[in-house]
């Protein structure tokens, strides 16, 4: 063995986003994960139909949009805990 000075001890390089706007966060997230954005779209969507319906007195329609915001939360939901699965594993 030939003895010599050790290796250097230089840190691990690592991503840095401290230079990173708003906007390039949003667009990488929404990339990394495009059915959140998606979700939440709906959501917001179908809120302001059923709102919309409420206040146009259909409370049948104002019902059934509040059902499917429900859904669309549930969906928008499911696709957060996906992208963090997926990302979690990504990772390893």
């Amino acid at each position: 063995m030939a003895a010599g000075p050790p290796p250097p001890l230089d840190p691990p390089v690592l991503r840095s986003f401290s230079d990173e706007g708003f906007g390039d966060k949003f667009l990488r997230k929404t990339r990394e994960n495009p059915l959140v954005p998606l979700g939440c779209l709906c959501t917001v969507g179908v809120l302001t139909y059923g709102l919309i319906s409420f206040k146009k007195g259909n409370t049948r329609r104002s019902q059934l949009m509040m059902r499917a915001r429900i859904l669309a939360q549930g969906f928008t939901f499911a696709a957060l805990l996906g992208g963090m699965v997926v990302t979690a594993l990504k990772s390893r």
